[in-house]
């Protein structure tokens, strides 16, 4: 369950309303449109700490009623905070570790005699000196009604600068609408706020300048522009976000273009190993990356997801490239991963669509996708722009070493067309549509696929599970008869990607194993099959294999929408899961 609440600096003092649910529900507050303060701050979440409660919503207010916090992250050393605090006479009435914030900021607060314009500022820097974890915090003060104070350490955060106004966010589309000008923070940097004025602070409270980010994003780009939801409209926006991510580094009559990373022939070669290193949906565009690279580059390449790969010691030096992957740029176990391989003496390179984010700044070198923004937390665009990014890197991996060249050519050629062929693929709706009626109910669902097509059955299970909530699993094609196959009974539905022109006789004898068995079969395909074998067939135009991810995975997130929709769930806010993974 959601929890969402506001604090505002009134004539009175704080006052703050929060309940359980979403934020439209704070509307239902009596009294909430009475609010007359002109600074406040608002959160909304998914429950962490303490059960989904209007006690441990969002913010909270320290005993004295002097300071309102809202917070993003996890304090780690809360218990020992807690108990350091109570022993000192304050009250808890959350089971939240953000309650201990606001109470600890009084804590100094109350000990620092010199009653200066700083004042506020020494005691937010003296509490976050003894926490231990994550955090993105917005502070007010009764004692200072014209003042904010935010700070960052782990957990994104962006302010954007408006006229005789500012806002804070965790992430820039939230506050698009109201301006393309923003402030960066790093890790332990302040910012003091006021309606026109931003004054920042390193994190021994000695002033600092930043620079305005203006971002290309406009505020139409996040809004649903007539589609019903976000998830729908972002997915028939992928035939400009790859051209927008093709843009001008491929052309078909001349080598990539990657200025941002100038990486020589030299170095290339001097590369023993490759790491993609993500989480969710990004690790499986990783997936992809690694059949390109492999196959163009004859690099060894291996995919890890970010949050075993921070813990398990692995095996790289001066020698290996760890490319990350993340499209927000803040997702907490892939910036952790990223600090832990620059300790090692990996070379870094990110992969990001938010420029600016964390992860960009943290890497050696960082590269963009252009899909826009997007809202759904399902991702569609950003992973189709990952993987084209993907193998246009790949490309020019291939160029620069002198690999491959001859499919090179022929890839960019087809890299050129994609677009017009996803909007070709985008026909398939009706289909589509149709056999997630048919389906909607079921409680299980396989996919299956072989070689780069096992990676697009790993991201669609993905998101037929974020959003339909429906059980479904993935996998290689080739291990079926390792255990899948007894779970296969009559009216089990096995979707099975196609593209791969050497695997297709041997994906549809697996198919047929599993119709002998009583189960309804997808097929999505871009090859010459017997039609009247299977329920549905899902004709894609045909592409080179390694870029076939790009198309074939586009009918299956139709799927996932469309049981979605049948079902009645929100398409773009699907429980328990957030946009941005920020915390472990």
């Amino acid at each position: 369950m959601t929890l969402a609440g506001i604090s505002t600096i009134e004539k009175n003092g704080l006052s703050i309303m929060k309940d359980k649910g979403r934020v439209k529900n704070l509307y239902n507050i009596p009294g909430i449109d009475d609010l007359e303060g002109t600074i406040g701050i608002a959160h909304t979440r998914w429950a962490t700490h303490g059960k989904p409660s209007k006690e441990n919503s969002h913010p909270h207010m320290d005993n004295s009623k002097s300071f309102s916090v809202v917070h993003n992250g996890i304090i780690e050393n809360y218990n020992e905070l807690r108990k350091f605090l109570e022993d000192k006479g304050y009250t808890f009435y959350s089971q939240t570790d953000t309650e201990i914030i606001p109470n600890l900021i009084y804590y100094y607060y109350q000990k620092d005699t010199n009653n200066d314009e700083s004042k506020f500022l020494r005691a937010v820097k003296c509490a976050c000196s003894d926490l231990k974890g994550s955090f993105a915090l917005e502070i007010i003060c009764k004692d200072y009604p014209d003042n904010m104070i935010v700070i960052r350490k782990d957990s994104p955060l962006v302010i954007g600068k408006g006229e005789n106004e500012n806002y804070i966010s965790s992430d820039i589309p939230a506050i698009l609408s109201f301006t393309r000008n923003f402030y960066l923070l790093n890790d332990l940097e302040f910012a003091l706020l006021s309606r026109d004025d931003v004054k920042f602070y390193d994190k021994n409270l000695n002033p600092i300048d930043k620079k305005v980010e203006t971002i290309e994003w406009n505020a139409s780009s996040a809004e649903k522009d007539g589609y019903e939801d976000y998830m729908l409209k972002e997915i028939y926006e992928q035939p400009t976000a790859i051209r927008e991510t093709i843009g001008a580094r491929l052309n078909e009559n001349s080598k990539c273009d990657f200025d941002e990373l100038k990486f020589s022939k030299e170095y290339l070669e001097s590369i023993n190993q490759i790491y993609f290193v993500a989480c969710g949906t990004a690790m499986h565009a990783g997936l992809a990356g690694k059949n390109m690279i492999e196959h163009l580059c004859n690099i060894p390449c291996q995919v890890d997801i970010a949050s075993e790969f921070r813990y398990r010691n692995p095996i790289i030096d001066d020698k290996t490239l760890c490319i990350f992957i993340s499209q927000s740029g803040e997702t907490a176990d892939t910036i952790a991963a990223l600090k832990l391989s620059k300790e090692k003496k990996a070379k870094t390179l990110a992969i990001s669509n938010v420029i600016g984010s964390s992860i960009t700044r943290e890497a050696d070198y960082s590269i963009y996708t252009h899909a826009g923004p997007e809202i759904a937390v399902a991702s569609t665009k950003a992973y189709t722009s990952q993987v084209m990014l993907l193998a246009i890197l790949a490309i020019y991996f291939a160029e620069t070493l002198g690999t491959s060249q001859t499919l090179v050519s022929s890839l960019k050629k087809d890299i050129l067309e994609l677009p017009k062929k996803i909007e070709e693929t985008l026909n398939c709706k009706d289909q589509i549509k149709q056999f997630g009626h048919d389906i909607y109910q079921e409680k299980d669902v396989f996919f299956l696929g072989r070689g780069i097509d096992e990676t697009v059955a790993k991201e669609s299970a993905l998101k037929l599970k974020e959003i339909s909530y429906i059980h479904a699993d993935s996998y290689p094609a080739g291990e079926l008869k390792h255990g899948p196959i007894a779970l296969i009974e009559n009216g089990i539905t096995v979707i099975s990607i196609m593209t791969d022109p050497t695997l297709v006789e041997k994906t549809v004898s697996n198919i047929q194993e599993v119709i002998t068995r009583g189960a309804k079969t997808l097929v999505v395909t871009n090859q010459d099959i017997d039609d009247t074998m299977f329920d549905v067939v899902i004709h894609i135009p045909k592409t080179n294999t390694l870029i076939s991810p790009i198309l074939s995975v586009i009918p299956l997130q139709l799927l996932s929408y469309y049981i979605s929709k049948e079902k009645g769930l929100d398409v773009d806010k699907p429980r328990n899961l957030a946009k941005s993974v920020t915390v472990e």
